[in-house]
């Protein structure tokens, strides 16, 4: 992995975000204005670039298999990290107020709004193809055990597997399907879905980079700790375990370049958004959030920077 691109794009990123900050203090940001953004990130710009990615890779048998151990490890990553936020909350009793939160927190990434717009940049089509696979084990783990801790009254539904279903989930299914079926696909298409791709980086971090003036304008009151406990973990602490994970299976090449940047993105943009659905402190999701977001523009690189020089070489 040349790290020299990683900052760069680290880089890119942290000015789109201050660029999107700085815009929305001269706009309303409202919820309107939020469903927008959400609407064309999850429904529009993350399907394209799934798309966009599968027709410019050569899916083979060899590919699926690959595509099926990263969404198992995904599922595997993320548990680890809800255990690693319980565990936490129960070392420090006093904090187990919002351990449910904690926990959540620190399993679970943004690695749909910036975990598969980097790894494109980084790794081209076949990365971003990776990184979609990573990002659905995260949704179904989300919307299976995640849901499930977040419920006051603790059951499985079947809303639950329906809240599964989007349009990148979709995407990938479809787009799988295609090309294990051989169908040639028009250039056409190609290019639409290439064109509509490339607005996944920007919308994404203008997105991000407005929540953060939501955030200064709030009375947040949350402890030192639970702020920082899953920024810790999820910045730091899960990608050292993911590292030993990949040495114990003897991993290589692109594969674990994403499996690695996706373990350690921030905490989940929508989290917040979860948080108030189930009566849990939702201004607690959005600040970890922000914090983790932010902290993750220095912390990503140094991260890669240390594992790659002394614990696990990045091809």
């Amino acid at each position: 992995m040349d790290l020299g691109i990683v900052f760069q794009s680290i880089f890119l990123i942290a000015l789109l975000i201050f660029l999107g900050s700085i815009v929305a203090r001269f706009y309303v940001f409202n919820e309107d204005t939020k469903k927008m953004y959400i609407t064309l990130i999850t429904n529009v710009a993350m399907p394209s670039i799934i798309l966009s990615s599968i027709f410019s890779v050569e899916i083979d048998q060899k590919m699926v298999k690959t595509l099926g151990l990263i969404f198992v490890f995904s599922i595997i990553i993320n548990l680890i990290g809800l255990l690693i936020g319980f565990l936490a909350t129960i070392i420090f009793k006093k904090y187990t107020a919002r351990s449910i939160e904690v926990a959540i927190l620190s399993a679970f990434g943004n690695t749909g709004f910036i975990g598969i717009p980097l790894c494109a940049v980084l790794f081209g089509p076949e990365g971003a193809l990776y990184a979609a696979i990573f990002d659905a084990g995260v949704d179904f783990t989300i919307w299976t055990f995640g849901v499930y801790f977040l419920q006051q009254e603790k059951r499985f539904s079947f809303g639950l597997l329906k809240s599964m279903v989007n349009l990148p989930l979709i995407a990938i299914v479809l787009g799988l399907l295609i090309a294990v079926s051989g169908i040639q696909v028009p250039i056409l298409v190609t290019e639409f879905t290439g064109t509509l791709a490339a607005l996944a980086v920007p919308l994404a971090m203008f997105y991000i980079g407005a929540t953060v003036n939501t955030i200064r304008s709030a009375r947040v009151r949350i402890s030192y700790f639970e702020v920082m406990v899953p920024v810790f973990i999820k910045l730091v602490l899960l990608p050292l375990i993911v590292v030993f994970i990949i040495n114990v299976n003897n991993l290589k090449g692109l594969l674990i370049n994403v499996i690695i940047i996706q373990s350690m993105m921030p905490a989940l943009t929508l989290s917040s958004v979860l948080f108030a659905k189930y009566s849990r402190d939702y201004k607690m999701g959005a600040l970890v959030t922000i914090v983790s977001t932010i902290a993750s523009l220095l912390i990503i690189p140094v991260m890669l920077y240390f594992i790659n020089e002394y614990l696990i070489h990045l091809s």
